[in-house]
C-alpha cells in the first residue's frame, strides 16, 4: 500500500508524580533512521524503546523526543570511601608530626579529596515503568502511522491519475505506429522525387519499399511501447502491496524513463516527439511524488 513518510504523534503519562511525554516526528529518508533524544536518567530504556519504533516503520527518519517533568525516577546516594579517607587522615597526621605543623584539618579540604566522595544513582525503573513508557510510545507511533497512511491515500490517488495518463499516452504512441510509417514513406518518396534525378529508382517500388522498411525498422518503437505497458502494470500492482514500496516504485520509474528516452531517440514524427515530452514530464512528477512514499 502507498504510505507517506511524513507524520506526527504525541502522548504522555504520569508515573509517580512524574510526567513523561513522547513526541515523534517522521520525515523522508532513503532508509529507516531512528533518532532518540531523552533525559539522561531514561537512557537505560533507549534500546528497548528504539525497537518499538522499528517495529512500526520500514523507511523514514523517525525523531523521538522524550521529556520528563516532575520528580525524576531515580534516587541518588552519597557514598564515602572510608578506607581511603582513613589513609588520607593518617598521612596528613604523619606530615604534621614530621614537619612540626600546627592546626586542624579544614572540612572543605576533605570534601575536595578525589575519589573519597561519590554519588551513586539508583534507577527506580522496573518492568511496570518500562511498559508504561512503552505504551505511551506505541500510542504516538500509531498516531504517526495513521497520519502517514492518510497522506499515503491522497498520494495514491494522485499517482493513479498520473499513471492513467501515461498509459493512455503510451497507447496513443502504439496506435500511431502504422500512421507514422505511412507518413514516413510519403516523405521519403517526395524527397527522392525532389533531389534524385534517377526516376528509375522511384519507379522501382520493390527497391524503394525495401529501403523504407529498413529505415522504418530502425524507428520502430513497438518493443518500447510493450515494455512501457508492462511497467505501468507493474507500477499499479506494486501500489497494492503491503510492504514498503517506495524504492521499488522508483526503480520501475527509472525503467519507464529509459524506455521513453529510447522512443524519443527513435522518433522522426512531430506528434510522437510531443507525446514523448508529455511522458517525460509526467514521469518526473511521479518521481518527485514517490520520494514521500515509504
Amino acid at each position: 500500500m502507498v504510505t507517506s513518510m511524513t507524520g506526527y504523534g504525541r502522548d504522555e503519562i504520569i508515573i509517580n508524580e512524574t510526567n513523561i511525554a513522547v513526541e515523534i516526528r517522521s520525515v523522508n529518508h532513503r532508509f529507516l533512521d531512528v533518532s532518540m533524544k531523552m533525559p539522561r536518567s531514561l537512557l537505560v530504556l533507549e534500546e528497548k524503546l528504539k525497537k518499538v519504533v522499528q517495529s512500526f516503520f520500514q523507511r523514514g527518519r523517525i525523531e523521538v523526543f522524550v521529556t520528563m517533568n516532575g520528580e525524576e525516577l531515580i534516587s541518588r546516594t552519597l557514598l564515602v570511601n572510608w578506607d581511603l579517607m582513613d589513609q588520607y587522615i593518617e598521612k596528613i597526621q604523619e606530615a604534621k608530626s614530621r614537619y612540626n605543623l600546627n592546626g586542624n584539618i579544614p572540612v572543605d579540604v576533605l570534601t575536595k579529596i578525589e575519589d573519597v566522595f561519590s554519588v551513586q544513582e539508583q534507577s527506580e525503573y522496573d518492568e511496570t515503568v518500562y511498559h508504561s513508557v512503552e505504551k505511551v510510545l506505541t500510542t504516538a507511533c500509531r498516531q504517526v502511522e495513521q497520519m502517514r497512511q492518510e497522506e499515503g491515500r491522497e498520494i495514491k490517488k494522485d499517482l493513479a491519475g498520473r499513471i492513467d495518463f501515461i498509459e493512455k499516452t503510451v497507447k496513443e504512441l502504439g496506435e500511431r505506429r502504422d500512421i507514422v510509417i505511412i507518413e514516413y514513406r510519403d516523405r521519403i518518396i517526395q524527397r527522392i522525387k525532389t533531389y534524385i534525378e534517377d526516376e528509375s529508382y522511384v519507379t522501382d517500388e520493390s527497391k524503394l519499399y525495401q529501403d523504407i522498411a529498413v529505415l522504418a525498422e530502425k524507428g520502430d518503437i513497438t518493443e518500447e511501447v510493450t515494455r512501457l505497458h508492462s511497467h505501468v502494470h507493474q507500477f499499479l500492482q506494486t501500489m497494492s502491496q503491503k510492504d514498503a514500496i517506495g524504492r521499488k516504485l522508483d526503480f520501475i520509474l527509472q525503467e519507464m524513463h529509459r524506455e521513453t528516452n529510447t522512443i524519443g531517440s527513435k522518433s522522426n514524427d512531430v506528434k510522437n516527439s510531443e507525446l514523448v515530452v508529455l511522458l517525460k514530464s509526467e514521469i518526473e512528477k511521479i518521481k518527485e511524488q514517490i520520494q514521500n512514499v515509504e
